[in-house]
């Protein structure tokens, strides 16, 4: 069964105040920049990843980049009402989902098609969290640290200090002429 993830473009970038910042200024770089933190954040998975934002042209325009798809709706087609058609036919046939938007109507939608839904709070706090690999090793260490009463980057404070090396001293070359 495969697992697809819906984002809702807009309600991201009105709800998430680094985007906000970036689209009073441009909007096609806040979804650029959008775009950019979900490769980032979905590159080692294998979720089929969907943003949808509104969009004005007579047909719906589907692009990709890398791994995610970029859907702009038709001009008399919501945002939404594209998202809740993709979350049907992937229940259809038997695709997961996960959707992020704040969006009341979608989120009952979704829900009723079986699907997970988040906030857009959710989704940007992912964009910011550290590395699984690095939780992980976190984790470790404080298991061993509550554990066994050490923490595995420190030596043991019972312990002798190491000797600190000899002191030598360096011997100056013979270069074979004598000072006059």
């Amino acid at each position: 069964m495969g697992h697809d993830v819906l984002v809702d473009g807009y309600n991201v970038i009105k709800n998430h105040l680094m985007f906000q910042t970036i689209e009073r200024k441009n909007l096609a770089r806040a979804r650029e920049l959008l775009i950019q933190q979900l490769k980032n954040r979905f590159r080692f998975t294998d979720h089929r990843v969907i943003v949808v934002f509104d969009g004005s042209g007579a047909q719906e325009q589907v692009s990709h980049q890398d791994h995610i798809c970029i859907i702009f709706s038709r001009h008399d087609e919501s945002a939404d009402r594209v998202i809740m058609r993709l979350a049907t036919q992937a229940r259809l046939v038997g695709r997961k989902v996960e959707m992020y938007s704040n969006d009341g109507e979608i989120k009952h939608n979704v829900v009723a098609q079986g699907g997970t839904v988040r906030t857009t709070e959710q989704l940007t706090r992912q964009f910011n969290a550290a590395p699984t690999d690095l939780i992980q090793r976190v984790k470790h260490r404080q298991t061993m640290k509550s554990q066994y009463g050490l923490d595995p980057r420190y030596k043991a404070v019972d312990e002798e200090p190491d000797p600190p090396p000899a002191y030598r001293k360096k011997k100056k070359k013979k270069t074979g002429r004598h000072p006059r």
